[in-house]
């Protein structure tokens, strides 16, 4: 599925996540966060603490265990893969130009 008119409200609910190779390690402990479209947030936070994951959960690189990823209230494992993908722009924490 694609969004014909897509706003950009992103939402994470109740996100549970664990690596697969490390599933003893839980990185993302029943997180909540809301992103209007336009508005500027900044995920701080050490080393392992979850924010390059969140953008991976966004991207569709990995599935929560439990909770759901929400863009204009839909949960994106319903919208085609690819599509969804081109929809975003990400600058990783180390570009390379």
């Amino acid at each position: 599925e694609k969004l014909d008119n897509l706003v950009g409200n992103i939402e994470f609910r109740n996100i549970n996540f664990n690596y697969p190779s490390r599933p003893e390690v839980k990185i993302l402990d029943n997180l909540n966060l809301e992103v209007k479209a336009g508005q500027t947030v900044a995920i701080v936070g050490s080393s392992g603490s979850g924010k390059s994951t969140l953008i991976q959960l966004l991207q569709r690189f990995y599935d929560p265990i439990e909770g759901e990823v929400c863009i204009d209230g839909n949960d994106i494992k319903k919208f085609n893969v690819n599509w969804l993908r081109s929809q975003l722009g990400v600058v990783n924490q180390e570009p390379v130009l």
